[in-house]
């Protein structure tokens, strides 16, 4: 029996992949949701700035509530989260373009975006074995991947049927139904965190661990700026629909990236600058700007390196962190791309204002950037070892 086998055979496995990815689906249609609302009466670089405000609400909030799950209980912290990011969503919705109303229901929904992403990977060493934990991270970072294939068509068939505020009230009743079935899990209800001595910087004491953060941090602004170039994009070609195809033939490439990747036994520290460079250069080819089926080909190569990227920085995190950290540890990383993705949402809009290809320069750059922390990271803990 192969591990991918295995790990989908263990008990509540299938149902917890797919409460998280029913309650994480938001992460990939909101962002397009509020795009398209908000552009719908600002310009591209000011939606740019609402699909920041909504992620950096994520950022602010993720290690917080991670840390109240390390010390308490996942399913209070989940319900409340939940709660306060569909009122975010619903505010929006109901603002009529209003950039205030819009603007605050952006950072509200994004504050109260429940970590079902830490709180998963932190009850993988329960559900399975010691020696199926690393196929357990890159199932769920390769699963993942549907989430931001699906996550951009449902957000615009919903645009389609019902007009721009029903892919926010879509966004907020998916995590709704997300949480209830995840925290409805009798391994949910019954998980505690662990005891142990606590610093009051929790993982970030560990420079090795902060460092790769900061790659992170380079990784998701360059993800980041994708939608918003693509976006424009779509418009100079006269679609703006094809945005959601684009993005979703970009995480096609990821989904196929994290299966391939879970047959080469993924590894921590070591394949961080591999991986990280490999996801530098997909973004390099995409300066071509070329035609709309040769732009998603090119998008769907991208996005290949994402998950083994992911599932490094994962295992690297479980070898770095203290004990009684693991929730927030992955909450960092969560933050760290979502601060990433922010920034890079903020900085494109102006740039494709410019140009497209200027747009497109931002990814490599940023990608390059996130190289030379884990190249870091990689010298750095060589030293440690010899």
């Amino acid at each position: 029996m192969s591990a991918l086998t295995a790990v989908l055979r263990t008990p509540y496995v299938a149902r917890l992949l797919i409460a998280s990815q029913t309650g994480r689906l938001p992460m990939a249609s909101a962002p397009l949701a509020l795009l398209l609302f908000a552009r719908e009466a600002h310009s591209l670089a000011m939606a740019g700035l609402v699909v920041g405000a909504y992620t950096a609400g994520m950022a602010v909030s993720a290690p917080l509530l991670a840390r109240i799950v390390d010390r308490w209980r996942q399913p209070p912290v989940l319900w409340g989260s939940a709660l306060l990011s569909a009122a975010g969503f619903l505010l929006v919705a109901a603002g009529e373009n209003g950039l205030p109303a819009t603007m605050t229901g952006a950072v509200l929904a994004g504050l109260g975006t429940p970590p079902l992403e830490a709180c998963l990977r932190a009850l993988w060493p329960e559900l399975v074995s010691a020696d199926r934990v690393a196929a357990a991270y890159s199932l769920d970072i390769a699963v993942q991947e549907v989430i931001y294939v699906t996550g951009p068509l449902v957000t615009l068939l919903a645009v389609a049927v019902a007009g721009p505020p029903a892919g926010l009230i879509v966004a907020a009743l998916l995590q709704l139904a997300g949480v209830a079935l995840f925290v409805s899990t009798p391994l949910v209800r019954t998980w505690r965190g662990v005891s142990a001595h606590r610093h009051w910087a929790g993982p970030l004491r560990v420079p090795q661990f902060a460092v790769i953060l900061l790659g992170v941090l380079g990784a998701g602004a360059a993800i980041g700026s994708l939608p918003v170039v693509v976006t424009g994009y779509a418009e100079a070609a006269g679609d703006r629909s094809l945005s959601g195809w684009l993005l979703a033939a970009q995480a096609t490439g990821a989904l196929a990236g994290g299966l391939l990747y879970m047959r080469a036994r993924p590894g921590g520290p070591a394949r961080l600058p591999l991986v990280t460079a490999a996801l530098a250069a997909g973004f390099v080819p995409l300066l071509a700007v070329p035609g709309p089926v040769l732009m998603g080909v090119l998008l769907a190569i991208a996005g290949m390196s994402l998950p083994p990227v992911l599932t490094a920085v994962f295992l690297a995190a479980d070898e770095l962190t203290p004990p009684g950290t693991a929730v927030e540890a992955f909450a960092w990383i969560i933050t760290a791309f979502t601060v990433g993705s922010a920034a890079g949402a903020a900085i494109t809009g102006p740039l494709v204002g410019e140009s497209i290809r200027y747009g497109f320069v931002f990814a490599p750059v940023a990608g390059l950037l996130a190289v030379v922390a884990m190249v870091a990271v990689s010298l750095s803990r060589r030293r440690v070892l010899v």
